[in-house]
Parts: structure tokens; sequence; C-alpha cells
């Protein structure tokens, strides 16, 4: 019997500031992912050579974006995975630019769903989970709104829907997020159970459940 993969998670750190707020949840959240023997595929957007969309649409002909940098090969990635993390701080009520960036360039993915009518998950599971981790500054009641949205649209294009998701306010400064000693527990457990439920999905899949 060929062994069966463990979950391969993509952890998408989504913030401009080296070991800040959201790369330290993020940190907790792939450690509970490795903890229960799942694979975390981390992926740092500020040290990528990354170009912004440029809205020619020449990816609704193929499928494939023209542009040619550190996001090229990960094309693949992106349509293989079995799920998806967003580390990100809230700015302006949305994600950071880079963030937007690198969601933006997914516009070939969208082309390939929506224009092409071609797969865009094209590995073991057609319906794929997306986990959102989150803080900022303020405590406004709808802080989180814009994230939300970009990152529930970003993961249909992808085949996956929103599953889980740590949200924490009044994380500013840098290292503040170490005074949320929950809030970082609750980051490794989601990952924790993420790999256990994708291990059901998967297992099932392969015809073992």
């Amino acid at each position: 019997m060929t062994d069966i993969l463990p979950p391969q998670i993509l952890c998408i750190y989504g913030s401009p500031r080296k070991g800040g707020n959201s790369d330290v949840l993020m940190d907790s959240f792939a450690g509970g992912v490795e903890s229960a023997g799942g694979v975390a595929h981390r992926l740092y957007l500020r040290d990528m050579k990354l170009f912004p969309c440029r809205e020619i649409h020449a990816c609704a002909k193929s499928g494939e974006c023209v542009l040619k940098d550190d996001l090229t090969p990960l094309f693949t990635k992106l349509m293989e995975v079995d799920a998806f993390t967003l580390s990100s701080p809230v700015m302006f009520y949305g994600v950071p630019a880079i963030a937007k960036a690198f969601i933006d360039r997914c516009q070939s993915l969208w082309a390939r769903k929506y224009v092409l009518n071609m797969p865009v998950a094209t590995g073991r599971l057609k319906n794929r989970k997306g986990v959102l981790l989150s803080l900022g500054g303020s405590n406004g009641k709808k802080l989180f709104d814009g994230v939300r949205l970009t990152f529930r649209y970003f993961l249909d294009t992808l085949d996956a829907s929103p599953w889980g998701e740590i949200l924490l306010r009044g994380v500013d400064d840098k290292g503040d997020i170490f005074k949320e000693e929950e809030g970082l527990a609750n980051a490794a457990a989601l990952g924790r159970q993420l790999v256990e439920t994708l291990n059901t999905e998967i297992k099932d899949v392969a015809g073992g459940g």
C-alpha cells in the first residue's frame, strides 16, 4: 500500500514586519500543525520579489500569469496543497500591500476557474480549507471585516472555504502578542485540529475511511 502523505498546509506570512505579532501567531499555529504530524510550508511574502497584478487579462487565455517573479513557481503549490493559512495584521481595515499583491496575482487562478472552466484544486482534496489569523490595534467592531472578505474570496478562487480563525484586538506594538497567551494557545490548538480534520478527509479520499 502506498504511504499517504501527511496534510500539506501552506502558511502564508502576510506581514511586512519580520518577527512581528502576526509572525508569532503563525509560528504558534504552524507549531500545532507540525506537532500533529502535518507539514507547514512557510511562505514569507516580504522576502519575495513579487510584482502586482497589471490587469492585462492575458491569464484569461491560458489560466497562467505572464508575469515572472518569485511567485511563478509557487502556483503549482497553490493548486496542490490541502489547506491554506494567512497571518495578517490589519492595515486601513484590510490586508497589507504585500499580501494584497499576492492575492491579486491569483487572478490567473480565478480565470482558470471561472473563465476557462479548468480545475484549480489539482491535489487530492478538491474542497480545501482556509484558516485566517489576524490582529489589529483597534477595538473597532468592524476591524476584521475587510480582511475576512478578502480572505474569503481568495479562498473561493482556490476551491477552498473558511474553516477557522483567530482574531485578536488590541495587539499593535511589536511584542504585544506575547500578552495573548490564550490566543497563542488557541492558534496552536487550531493547527492540531486542522491536521486531524484533514487526516480524516485524506483517508476517506484514499479509500481508508
